[in-house]
């Protein structure tokens, strides 16, 4: 039985793999928006710091505590640069008003639409945490994001020979 889920999740890592695009996966350079899942709000900047690799910012709010995240993700293309996969990890810090300070390390992996015509990104992501000094050893959190695009990334002949 267990073998047969390793080559199901096999199988779908291949696939996945195998949609991915060799050409640089993102259409923007910085983008800018509101991050939404589980309780927990937040603002979310993302800049492209290489042809597949952007650094994002994440500033959250909850009911009781407020926290900053910054994260490296590595982005692939699925079926052209306007769909793309995503992993990254990273880390947090914060403030709980019941338990005081509390930091930890992140993962992530997601999926983000960049809307044709319109200088939006929609993006859903899945990011555990380990948590160091706070009543939680992990959580397991996933989120929705809506960005603004205030960059575009240029698209010329001499891009392409640069990435």
């Amino acid at each position: 039985m267990m073998h047969v889920r390793f080559f199901r999740l096999g199988g779908l890592l291949a696939f996945l793999f195998a949609l991915a695009q060799p050409a640089a996966a993102q259409k923007y350079n910085t983008a800018l928006g509101a991050r939404l899942g589980g309780g927990n709000y937040g603002l979310t900047l993302q800049q492209r710091v290489a042809s597949r690799v952007t650094i994002e910012g994440i500033a959250g709010l909850g009911e009781r505590e407020y926290s900053g995240t910054v994260l490296g993700e590595y982005h692939f293309g699925i079926l052209g640069p306007s769909l793309n996969y995503y992993f990254g990890a990273g880390g947090h810090l914060g403030h709980n008003k019941d338990t005081g300070d509390f930091g930890g390390f992140d993962g992530l992996v997601g999926v983000e639409y960049k809307v044709a015509f319109l200088p939006v990104v929609l993006s859903f992501d899945f990011k555990p945490t380990l948590e160091i000094h706070s009543d939680d050893y992990a959580r397991f959190p996933t989120a929705f994001s809506i960005r603004y695009v205030f960059i575009k990334r240029k698209s010329g002949l001499l891009e392409h020979f640069r990435n």
